[in-house]
């Protein structure tokens, strides 16, 4: 499925990020499609704290470092509100140490973006990889988004799993089935994603703004268009 403006122009959208970088990586195109079409944009980053670098440097970046970049990268985006939900050292990088319940909670009714709160219409979570985070975040993500009576609850009518370059290290293929075109604005996404100066990779490392256009060209050509953003839908009512 390829949208169009006037369908984006309806949407309510929630990318829901492990960290601060991830919603740029997976969505920064559609976030800023939504946006210029005249619909809504929320962004929810679920953890924030320090990390330590596993390079030669022995470099240690602050989670308030990291929380100024999204920042920048959310007022240039566009995008209505964001939020981060865990900032601190104990729980970064040990999202799967938190009782999924929990963090469904968190997601699902109680932040102040949560479903409930926002009522997206469009709800994009991250695709289970090899960093425990990222599957704690999916499965809670797809139990926030589970079916329901829309009179009971907020009821996403399209639910996505994002792309990502480190994917292609993966036990569990990615098999996108909703693109959205961004020939138009991969500029705007790299530029997004390399306002997280912190986690910028030199090339050829699968971290860098480099490695991220290049997943964008491949997946336009998957479509025939210059450069596109690949999704899993895990569920689209119309």
């Amino acid at each position: 499925m390829k949208p169009d403006d006037g369908y984006l122009a309806r949407q309510r959208l929630l990318v829901v990020a492990p960290h601060a970088d991830d919603e740029s990586i997976s969505s920064a195109g559609l976030l800023w499609r939504v946006k210029r079409a005249g619909g809504q944009a929320f962004v929810q980053v679920v953890s924030v704290g320090d990390l330590d670098h596993f390079d030669n440097t022995g470099q240690t970046v602050k989670g308030d470092r990291r929380g100024g970049e999204l920042a920048e990268a959310m007022k240039f985006l566009g995008v209505d509100d964001f939020e981060i939900l865990y900032n601190d050292v104990d729980l970064h990088l040990r999202l799967d140490t938190i009782p999924r319940r929990d963090l469904v909670d968190r997601i699902e009714r109680t932040a102040r973006l949560s479903m409930e709160k926002t009522k997206p219409t469009m709800v994009v979570i991250p695709f289970p990889s090899y960093n425990q985070d990222h599957e704690a975040v999916y499965w809670a993500g797809v139990t926030a988004s589970r079916p329901h009576l829309s009179t009971m609850k907020a009821f996403q009518q399209v639910v996505l799993v994002g792309d990502a370059p480190q994917l292609a290290w993966n036990t569990q293929a990615f098999h996108p089935n909703f693109y959205v075109d961004i020939s138009d604005c991969l500029d705007k996404k790299i530029e997004a994603f390399r306002k997280h100066r912190s986690q910028q990779r030199p090339p050829p490392h699968l971290g860098g703004a480099e490695a991220l256009e290049l997943l964008c060209r491949m997946r336009g050509r998957e479509i025939s268009v210059d450069a596109a953003e690949a999704y899993q839908a895990l569920r689209i009512v119309i």
